[in-house]
């Protein structure tokens, strides 16, 4: 009961991490929207033009991602809350754990390239 207790805490550690690593990536889109909107009042070239409605293209669907795994954290969550204490780590806790870990480190690369994209149109265009 110990070990799966401290297994357990272990667990709520990383999926209260990640959902405030999450929270935090969706108000810094947040922020790279109301640029490109900035940069969107102003008159550019043609180009300029789809590299905005590109980035908020991707803006979106990454917000949506966002959403998605904040959501799969959640149920996490409450599935640790009303864990039985008494009933053996059968791996399958640990299972979920490793698809969610595999997806937010999928994830984590995509936001800093995108990130990383958006910071050189910024550097060309402000």
């Amino acid at each position: 009961m110990i070990v799966k207790a401290n297994y357990l805490s272990d667990l709520k550690f990383n999926l209260d991490t990640w959902k405030r690593e999450l929270r935090f990536h969706f108000d810094e889109m947040d922020t790279f929207e109301e640029k490109l909107e900035e940069i969107a009042s102003r008159e550019y070239d043609k180009r300029a033009t789809i590299m905005i409605e590109n980035f908020q293209n991707r803006i979106m669907i990454e917000k949506a991602a966002i959403s998605k795994l904040k959501h799969r954290c959640r149920n996490k969550l409450a599935n640790i809350y009303k864990a039985d204490y008494n009933e053996n780590i059968d791996g399958r806790l640990q299972g979920e754990q490793n698809m969610l870990k595999d997806d937010m480190r999928t994830y984590i690369k995509l936001h800093y390239d995108l990130k990383e994209e958006m910071m050189d149109f910024f550097r060309q265009y402000l």
